[in-house]
């Protein structure tokens, strides 16, 4: 994709060069409040780069994650770490990245695609059609499962037309971190 010297790409392996410069523009773009955990959640799944005139903008990465509601488990596109260069935000830069990570999410491989939207992002994500999901959130633990109120609300589904109802619960996969 192209526009006005902006290209995104879509890989399963980052070179060591894009590595070293996505954590700082990460960093910069949620204002020092990307920790180390959120590093490793956007690690390990496709990555979305953005470059503009070769230098790197945008990033946004889709990871497979295990969500299970009213009884079923559910192999998820989980969208992380979509950040673009401070610089470079509010100039549709963000809808580019987001069209590439949703033809990943299209791309046959997951039943559902999921994110844990920031409130400042909330409108953006709504607009392009991803659903809140109002039920109560929870996480499966090595102890069992655990109530997530906390981040109630605060998850957003793509094109649910597999009959859930949207009030259900919803159980994401442990992981280290913020578990949503």
């Amino acid at each position: 994709m192209s526009e006005s010297g902006v290209e995104a790409m879509v890989t399963r392996s980052p070179d060591a060069a894009t590595l070293r410069a996505l954590r700082p523009l990460l960093d910069a773009a949620f204002d020092g409040r990307f920790s180390d955990d959120d590093w490793a959640h956007a690690l390990g799944g496709v990555h979305v780069l953005l470059r503009e005139d070769g230098e790197l903008v945008g990033h946004g990465s889709v990871v497979e994650r295990q969500l299970s509601t009213q009884g079923i488990t559910l192999l998820t596109g989980y969208v992380e770490a979509v950040a673009v260069r401070p610089d470079r935000q509010g100039s549709g830069l963000g809808a580019l990245l987001m069209d590439a990570v949703e033809r990943e999410l299209e791309s046959g491989d997951y039943a559902l695609g999921a994110l844990s939207s920031s409130r400042r992002a909330i409108g953006f994500y709504r607009a392009r059609g991803w659903q809140q999901w109002l039920g109560p959130t929870s996480v499966r633990t090595p102890a069992g499962i655990v109530r997530t109120p906390e981040d109630d609300g605060g998850v957003y589904v793509l094109d649910v037309d597999l009959g859930f109802d949207l009030f259900a619960g919803l159980t994401c996969d442990w992981r280290e971190g913020d578990v949503w």
